[in-house]
């Protein structure tokens, strides 16, 4: 069905999501690898999730406990979703889909506007985009995003 996709992109949907567009996030995730110069034939695992899960993954790896819309993890040894050892893997991605509905439905706009939006900050952030360092770099992973998803006016701030 992906064939086509220069990139080893696994989604995993850990609750129950009807109505979820996979192959548009799958398109979304090549769409913005391709533009960002990822290397063709890169994995990149995301993991649809509760609130639960992210945020007993929040608590391990940032030591925050509570639920978050996206966490983004590089490639690293320890990371939950495990890669072949041969494979050139950008990283792991979790949303938790009832944050980003709740977000949606805060900045009335649709629920896959949301998971894209979140879905493009984790891939940029796997790239090496920041926002939280300095106003710089937020403006120009600000404008990354923009590139890649149109204006973003509407959506919450990061």
């Amino acid at each position: 069905m992906y064939d086509e996709l220069p990139y080893e992109i696994s989604i995993e949907v850990a609750i129950d999501a009807a109505g979820l567009d996979v192959e548009a996030l799958h398109h979304l995730a090549a769409r913005v690898m391709t533009g960002e110069s990822v290397e063709p034939g890169t994995a990149l695992a995301i993991l649809i999730i509760d609130d639960d899960e992210i945020r007993a993954m929040n608590l391990q790896f940032l030591g925050i406990d509570e639920p978050t819309d996206v966490l983004s993890f590089p490639d690293e040894a320890d990371d939950f979703v495990q890669g072949l050892s041969e494979e050139n893997l950008l990283g792991d991605i979790a949303i938790s889909l009832p944050t980003a509905t709740r977000q949606a439905e805060a900045a009335g706009h649709p629920l896959a506007s949301e998971l894209a939006h979140l879905l493009t900050h984790g891939i940029l952030h796997l790239c090496g985009y920041d926002h939280v360092t300095n106003a710089e770099d937020e403006a120009r992973m600000r404008t990354r995003e923009e590139h890649y998803l149109g204006d973003l006016k509407l959506v919450h701030q990061h």
